[in-house]
């Protein structure tokens, strides 16, 4: 089913509301962690058996992903905004752009056979881009997780224990990381970010200009997560 709405009716991502009381105080150009909310992407769960071949098969056909089978690879093209991550044995989370969930829901249902499942998450879930010379600092006040190189490469995502939540931690580039957030959870983990970066100095970017390794600092809600 098409979930996206038509027209003028108005959407708003989890982190609306919170990113409207930040109050920037400080030149971008000096930050060392760069936060950013990727909203409205499309979160799809895929459930099935990766031990059959035809499933497989079937999932790579309808995405252009080969399936992960195991914790820590992640399946991604870049270009195209697109990543397979495996949850569990038989579950896995797709992202595709906005927009894009509907026409991923379609193609995987038209490659698959038997016994599977496929369900859009999206209004469920966000994702937080983090971006800078200082993430993995940050993210070591964050997680019990082993987030050194060596354990942790580019491409590996995992699912942990995230600021007494828990998120999905994604290593998408040498110095970018990506958090997916429960809705629930987004403005506790997002006020928490803020705070654990102030000391590293922190710019709260919008859309896609997150990517250079600014620097500001977002001190409104760190104070309140204090």
């Amino acid at each position: 089913m098409e979930l996206n709405p038509r027209g003028a009716v108005k959407s708003e991502s989890p982190l609306a509301m919170t990113r409207a009381r930040i109050a920037q105080s400080a030149s971008p150009q000096e930050a060392r962690v760069v936060v950013c909310e990727k909203a409205f992407l499309g979160h799809l769960v895929l459930r099935g058996n990766a031990g059959d071949a035809a499933f497989r098969a079937g999932v790579e056909r309808a995405l252009g992903l080969a399936l992960p089978l195991e914790m820590g690879p992640l399946s991604l093209d870049e270009a195209r905004g697109v990543s397979l991550q495996w949850m569990s044995p038989d579950e896995w989370l797709l992202i595709v752009p906005q927009g894009q969930e509907f026409a991923a829901e379609a193609a995987l249902r038209g490659q698959l056979t038997g016994h599977y499942a496929v369900m859009n998450a999206s209004g469920g879930q966000t994702l937080l881009e983090l971006s800078g010379p200082c993430v993995r600092e940050l993210l070591m006040k964050c997680t019990p997780y082993d987030v050194h190189p060596r354990h942790f490469p580019v491409g590996k995502g995992v699912t942990s224990v995230f600021a007494k939540s828990s998120a999905v931690i994604r290593r998408v580039a040498e110095a970018r990381w990506e958090l997916v957030i429960r809705r629930s959870f987004a403005d506790y983990l997002f006020s928490w970010i803020l705070d654990a970066a102030e000391e590293f100095g922190v710019y709260v970017a919008s859309g896609a200009s997150a990517r250079p390794a600014s620097h500001g600092a977002a001190r409104e809600l760190a104070t309140e997560a204090r």
